[in-house]
């Protein structure tokens, strides 16, 4: 919405008719020795054309309007912006371990591996997730925090599309990310603290074992809601024909389930993309986003552009002014 400040500013726009009928009329001869050239156009108009003269007293008065417009402090106020005050903490821990490229994913009627899927409908949930402060931490040999707490979510999300398996090694380190998790959240305690972890394996890396991260989770009231990702059927080629294996074989569904029980969240198992969208929208039923806030609405001020105008008119009337002097000197 466009407003002025200190709109009262226009109360002076007659100024100048006032003071030509309230001064005293001086001598053209005076006129000419004391006043800037470029109103000359008006003290010796006999010598100067008509329209001229006009023009430039219709240039005067919009330079004198474009200035009491920059003096009004003309201002844009922007769409209402909602801040929580007491906000939701969620910390999305992403596996990349080797195992997380099995294409065993289908999604829009393609064949993709486990991590494409997970990105493609992660990418969703995080641009619902108004109102939250959001991490990113990746995982595989050891973890590591690829975005730190933001409510900027189209950064978490452009972070995320640039995770590639094998950027941290090959193996699982499950216990590492919820450890750096609980880290993260440590100086967080009055929010909800909620993680979010998906992984497709068992812990087989890392420096402190998930029963330890877990025990951490608990004193420090972060609830682990844990996603499985994997089919159970995949049908492979091989020299003898092809046959059905499982691919979720090494799913460690005992341990998942237990982390999220334990701190009062939930295990989940995806085996596809619907089920994990399924699962998001779920969620966003159990962490619901935060409604309270504080609303305010952004102030762009906008008296640079009339000033630099009025200026700009001023400087190009004066160059005007100066060209027609020289040409009647010549004359």
């Amino acid at each position: 919405m466009f407003s002025f400040e200190w709109v009262w500013v226009f109360a002076a726009l007659p100024i100048p008719v006032l003071c030509r009928w309230l001064l005293p009329t001086l001598s053209s001869q005076s006129q000419s020795l004391t006043v800037p050239f470029h109103l000359s156009s008006e003290l010796s108009a006999p010598a100067t054309n008509n329209k001229t003269h006009i023009f430039s007293q219709l240039v005067l008065w919009v330079i004198w309007i474009l200035f009491l417009t920059a003096a009004a402090r003309p201002q844009w106020l922007g769409d209402p912006i909602t801040v929580p005050s007491e906000g939701r903490e969620m910390i999305l821990a992403v596996d990349l371990s080797g195992s997380m490229q099995i294409e065993d994913m289908e999604l829009n009627g393609r064949t993709v591996d486990r991590l494409t899927m997970v990105k493609s409908v992660l990418s969703d949930f995080v641009e619902r997730r108004v109102g939250d402060r959001l991490g990113l931490i990746l995982f595989a040999d050891t973890a590591y925090l690829q975005a730190p707490m933001t409510f900027d979510r189209k950064t978490v999300f452009t972070l995320l599309q640039e995770a590639v398996i094998g950027l941290i090694g090959e193996k699982t380190a499950i216990g590492d990310a919820i450890g750096l998790a609980v880290k993260r959240f440590r100086n967080k305690e009055e929010s909800n603290n909620v993680l979010v972890l998906l992984t497709d394996g068992q812990n087989t890396a890392g420096n402190i074992s998930p029963e330890e991260a877990n025990q951490l989770a608990i004193e420090q009231n972060v609830k682990i809601y844990t996603i499985g990702i994997g089919a159970d059927s995949l049908r492979v080629s091989s020299l003898f024909g092809s046959r059905q294996v499982n691919p979720s074989r090494d799913l460690d569904e005992k341990l998942l389930s237990e982390l999220a029980k334990s701190t009062g969240g939930q295990y989940f198992r995806a085996h596809n993309a619907q089920e994990l969208e399924t699962i998001y929208t779920l969620l966003d039923q159990l962490e619901p986003i935060e409604g309270d806030g504080q609303t305010y609405r952004p102030l762009h001020s906008l008296f640079l552009y009339p000033l630099l105008a009025a200026l700009a008119l001023l400087f190009l009337l004066s160059l005007s002014q100066v060209y027609w002097l020289g040409m009647r000197n010549v004359k």
